[in-house]
């Protein structure tokens, strides 16, 4: 046991004597998290609005004012036609058109069938529904207030009623970052040894090579518990995404997933021959499945079947639905059992074929 903590101490020296590496590994995760929850996000905030409003009665401009009154939306321009409004919308002045039909507060009290339309950019749909959903939402309202019904429908967002993209954001960055630290340096680390070639000189040592290769990861393995710290402390008192559920399950279960990236940094480092093939086998696996096909951005639901399919075998797609039912939702542990047994199940296939791998080297 000495031996072990002493090659410990050993790579903990290394990591630390190389000062751009600790700035990677502990600045990447705030970097990170600072940018998808505020410069990546899908949040309606300041959106310039045109208004085609030729009665300008009462009515119109009492939704027109309630509507701008918000964070959500500037009236932009108030214009005549909707071959002005739609120029102003080509040359991006202006990101949504609001359209009253004609005599709007009479059709509205006397015929309750005043139109208001919404004309917004299609070329980027996710933001163009955001737009419609949000005005929309607040104009509804608004015409039940002017002409109340004899029944209305009441929307309720549940977890989420801001509709902020942070809470969409945190968990998949947080799956983000702890797989490639620990997948991606562990490899690489382990990589160096090879390629500089005192990993033979390492193996001949008193200490189990089992033994040597834990020694290695230990030290990611406490980084990642640095980061995910990080992680939860900017979440909650940054960017305002509360631990809704068990703080202490929500660690245990990140601590599941910190080994079954570390498995694979293990995997990975008994593949690769040289530190830049480590660096593209990491990219490569993990990388782009984690942003791509892990639910972090895209709906796994909306994907096509293969793609379905092949996101079942993506470790962060089952931690961020974990992290999302315990910190989000605020589920209790049995609503997350499928997760961590799949977690769980993940870890030891990747350990034992990474041991597996090493002891085929080593003979």
């Amino acid at each position: 046991m000495r031996q072990f903590l002493i090659f410990v101490r050993k790579e903990f020296y290394h990591i630390f004597r190389d000062y751009r590496t600790v700035m990677i590994l502990l600045l990447m995760p705030v970097v990170q998290i600072i940018l998808f929850g505020f410069a990546l996000t899908n949040d309606v905030k300041n959106i310039n609005i045109a208004i085609i409003d030729s009665s300008r009665d009462e009515a119109s401009l009492s939704i027109t004012e309630r509507v701008t009154a918000g964070e959500y939306f500037t009236a932009y321009a108030y214009v005549r036609d909707e071959k002005e409004a739609i120029d102003l919308l080509r040359r991006g002045e202006v990101s949504l058109i609001v359209s009253y039909s004609e005599r709007f507060r009479e059709r509205l009290l006397h015929q309750g069938s005043a139109t208001i339309e919404l004309t917004a950019d299609g070329s980027d749909p996710n933001m163009a529904s955001s737009f419609i959903l949000y005005a929309s939402s607040i104009i509804i309202d608004t015409g039940h207030e002017l002409r109340p019904a004899s029944a209305t429908a009441n929307i309720k967002l549940l977890y989420n009623p801001q509709m902020k993209s942070s809470y969409n954001f945190v968990p998949g960055v947080m799956g983000l970052i702890l797989m490639l630290i620990c997948a991606m340096m562990t490899s690489i680390s382990i990589v160096r040894e090879k390629e500089t070639g005192t990993m033979e000189v390492l193996l001949v040592s008193p200490v189990k090579p089992f033994l040597l290769i834990l020694s290695k990861s230990v030290p990611y393995f406490v980084l990642s518990i640095i980061n995910l710290t990080t992680i939860l402390l900017l979440s909650v008192f940054v960017l305002q995404v509360p631990v809704t559920g068990s703080l202490f399950w929500l660690v245990v279960i990140s601590l599941i997933f910190i080994f079954v990236s570390l498995s694979m940094g293990l995997l990975i480092s008994s593949i690769a021959k040289t530190q830049v093939a480590a660096m593209l086998i990491s990219g490569l696996v993990l990388m782009m499945p984690v942003m791509l096909l892990s639910g972090m951005i895209y709906p796994i639901s909306n994907m096509p079947g293969i793609l379905r399919i092949i996101a079942q075998f993506i470790p962060a797609k089952w931690y961020i639905e974990a992290v999302r039912k315990l910190m989000i939702q605020g589920l209790p542990l049995e609503y997350v059992l499928k997760e961590i047994i799949v977690l769980l199940s993940m870890a030891s296939v990747f350990m034992l074929a990474s041991l597996r791998s090493f002891r085929d080297r080593l003979e």
